[in-house]
């Protein structure tokens, strides 16, 4: 198998192979080191570059990353949005929620911050690595043999671990060396146009307004919608647009044409499309999902799946990256009374029972939510815009189409703390997390 590595163990913890250093895996990394054992991480790519787009992070989220004592220089980097906005396409307001920010700390006692990836990315690597975690980069696993549990990389190295955590995301392969064949992720009939413009690119008082004064605007219309947030401390601007996917079966990711895109947004709110003319090139993104796993373990106790390779995430919610951090954050929590080899089955199945019908019911919320802003014009959309109207400037009650300020869906997702509610777990209070539907 080639050159064998084993890791070090801490005093008393346990050696951990997670693969991946995406957010699930970086993530879990420190919440592991914290909780006193080895860990190493395995990642295919030759270095952790990711490349640039926004992420928002809710209050589950980033309660987590201020638990983890991430430097103040994210949260610097970080734009906190004032308003969270709904439009129809044409631009009309459908929902607005003033003092947005203020109201959020108030509930929730964590901020709603959209951030840079590598921005995270970085600032959660470097804190693994100052708790002693560490990195192989260019180490692309192929085998996941649970009898070691051993892994072998594709450069012929073999690390030994007492648990491996696969956290290499939607194009898993520790999943496909779970279930022992090959599984690829299903295609959702959505794609995703994702965009970064620079104050610098803009020139029109009324854009660089909108991206010096953090806001989240969302463009609901046929078939599609866009969202739009700043980042860099309002010195960039995030837009997403999701629309229904044409890319060829089998591929992934594709260059787009600029004019191509623009057309899908002829007749959108000028402010949209005043923005979309400041894009010189742009990618496609094929949005995929996975079907559930029955269990995310395996029979012996010592491989466990998380993040993305189990329960992907269409974007509607943020809800990937934050679920991501929910996890490593849980993982670590219930592993850190765990020393032995023979303890950790029973101490992943906590994990599971508290993790994954959570996970699994937010997946399903994505895709409500994928239905009510994507109405086509007609009764249902008179409906569903008759409820954002009634319910305009007023404290909103009861159910509602936008899950970002539904009072239901949204304390059901930020008021979750994932380290408690694992704490809890380790003291035989697992709580199942129901809510009602918006």
């Amino acid at each position: 198998m080639g050159q064998s590595t084993e890791m070090e163990a801490g005093a008393a913890g346990l050696q951990i192979a997670i693969v991946g250093a995406g957010l699930a895996g970086i993530s879990a990394a420190i919440s592991c080191a914290l909780a006193g054992h080895s860990v190493t991480v395995l990642e295919a790519a030759k270095e952790l570059s990711e490349i640039g787009a926004g992420l928002q992070i809710t209050p589950n989220g980033s309660r987590l990353l201020q638990a983890w004592g991430l430097p103040q220089t994210v949260w610097d980097e970080a734009a906190e949005p004032t308003i969270l906005t709904v439009h129809r396409y044409s631009g009309k307001i459908l929902a607005c929620e003033p003092d947005f920010d203020k109201r959020i700390r108030s509930k929730y006692g964590a901020p709603f911050v959209d951030l840079h990836r590598v921005d995270l990315q970085q600032a959660l690597h470097n804190r693994a690595i100052n708790l002693g975690v560490k990195f192989h980069l260019n180490e692309r696993v192929e085998i996941v043999d649970p009898t070691g549990p051993t892994l072998a990389t594709k450069l012929g190295h073999s690390y030994n671990a007492d648990l491996v955590v696969g956290a290499d995301g939607l194009w898993s392969r520790t999943r496909e060396c779970f279930l022992g064949t090959v599984d690829e992720p299903k295609p959702t009939g959505d794609l995703a146009y994702r965009i970064v413009l620079s104050m610098d690119q803009i020139e029109e008082p009324v854009l660089q307004r909108l991206i010096s004064n953090p806001e989240v605007h969302f463009w609901i219309g046929p078939g599609a919608h866009a969202v739009g947030y700043s980042i860099k401390g309002g010195k960039m601007y995030n837009l997403v647009l999701l629309v229904p996917d044409d890319l060829p079966a089998g591929v992934a990711k594709q260059h787009g044409n600029v004019e191509e895109m623009k057309k899908l947004f002829e007749g959108w709110d000028p402010i949209l499309t005043q923005l979309l003319s400041h894009v010189n090139t742009v990618e496609k993104w094929k949005l995929m999902h996975r079907d559930e796993l029955p269990s995310w373990i395996n029979e012996a106790g010592n491989f466990i799946l998380i993040g993305d390779s189990c329960h992907p995430m269409l974007p509607y919610l943020a809800q990937g990256a934050n679920s991501s951090l929910e996890d490593g954050a849980a993982l670590g929590t219930i592993l850190k009374s765990v020393t032995k080899r023979e303890h950790l089955s029973k101490a992943l199945h906590k994990f599971e029972q508290l993790r994954k019908l959570r996970s699994e019911a937010i997946v399903k919320e994505t895709f409500k939510q994928r239905n009510d802003f994507h109405m086509r014009d007609g009764p249902e959309q008179e409906a569903r815009d008759e409820i954002f109207l009634s319910q305009l400037g007023k404290e909103i009650v009861g159910a509602f189409p936008s899950r970002w300020t539904c009072p239901v869906v949204q304390h059901w997702i930020y008021s979750y703390d994932a380290i408690k509610e694992a704490e809890k777990a380790l003291e035989g209070e697992v709580r199942t997390s129901v809510k009602s539907h918006c």
